[in-house]
């Protein structure tokens, strides 16, 4: 367990360093009214951008580790609470201000981790029946169609609603990785959930990219934590096995409770806009809209 805490716990601080250098290619990226594969070109001219999908793609390697020996619902709280980082890390590499709910949502996120780590047992089951891993494909291509459908719209509606789909995405890829066929090479290259983790993630991946481009990117990213921390949670505890320590189920219940509401909490920091190096603009008669989302 220690193991799988360890490198959830480093892959979140990957995840919310990534969510700073992601935010500001997104934002230098021309902004995109359908998928193209210009989309992906012009993304990937951002040297920002590229840095930030570097430490995406590593803290995806640790969270496979955690996800193989830990339950759904801590890893996902864990690694959800990157936004905490991220607030962190714009303080310190940028010149951001913490409001008060800031500081709320950090100390909450911290409390409620360690209540999840302390209620927190072992995970379930490793293995799905067949049915299972046809959902999950199936899942995945429900999900890319509502993206093509999405990304011609533009407002704060369709930034939730590619917001929820980025998050249905990534919650494929955690619930992929717990239940994929690693007994060898024929294993994986015949399992659908193998399918359902590429296409997943890199659809969850898209529709984050579109959603950093539309609308108010806060709604976006408290759908998408939404999605991806209480899905595969969900998941975990009824189809996996997942429970927590004995006679500690209030305590874990607790900390995820809380640990989501730090988040929700600090979606509503920062703000990336075009060359600019602040987070956080200085409040004059309004308030600054905020646009950084984790992962």
């Amino acid at each position: 367990m220690l193991l799988g805490l360890t490198t959830a716990l480093v892959a979140t601080v990957c995840f919310g360093f990534g969510a700073v250098f992601q935010a500001r290619g997104a934002r230098s990226a021309p902004r995109a009214d359908r998928v193209r594969a210009g989309l992906l070109a012009a993304l990937l001219r951002s040297w920002q951008f590229i840095v930030g999908t570097f430490l995406d793609i590593l803290g995806f390697v640790l969270s496979i580790v955690a996800l193989r020996s830990l339950p759904l619902f801590l890893v996902q709280a864990v690694t959800n609470a990157s936004l905490a980082v991220t607030a962190l890390a714009a303080v310190r590499l940028l010149g951001a201000r913490l409001r008060r709910s800031d500081v709320g949502g950090i100390l909450a996120v911290v409390i409620g981790l360690t209540l999840l780590a302390l209620g927190s047992g072992t995970e379930g089951r490793e293995y799905a029946p067949a049915a299972f891993h046809w959902a999950l494909l199936a899942t995945t291509a429900v999900m890319l169609l509502a993206v093509l459908v999405l990304v011609r719209r533009d407002g704060t509606a369709a930034a939730v609603g590619l917001g929820l789909l980025a998050g249905v995405g990534f919650g494929i890829t955690s619930v992929a990785v717990r239940v994929m066929d690693t007994s060898g090479l024929v294993g994986v290259l015949t399992d659908p959930a193998a399918y359902a983790l590429a296409v997943g993630g890199l659809g969850g991946y898209l529709a984050y990219a579109l959603a950093l481009q539309r609308g108010t990117v806060t709604a976006a990213t408290a759908a998408g934590t939404v999605a991806e921390t209480f899905g595969p949670a969900l998941v975990g505890v009824l189809s996996l096995g997942d429970a927590a320590r004995p006679g500690f189920a209030w305590c874990a219940l607790t900390g995820f409770a809380v640990a989501v509401g730090g988040t929700f909490l600090l979606s509503r920091f920062g703000e990336l806009e075009g060359e600019s190096a602040e987070l956080y603009a200085p409040q004059a008669d309004i308030e600054a809209e905020p646009v950084v989302p984790p992962r």
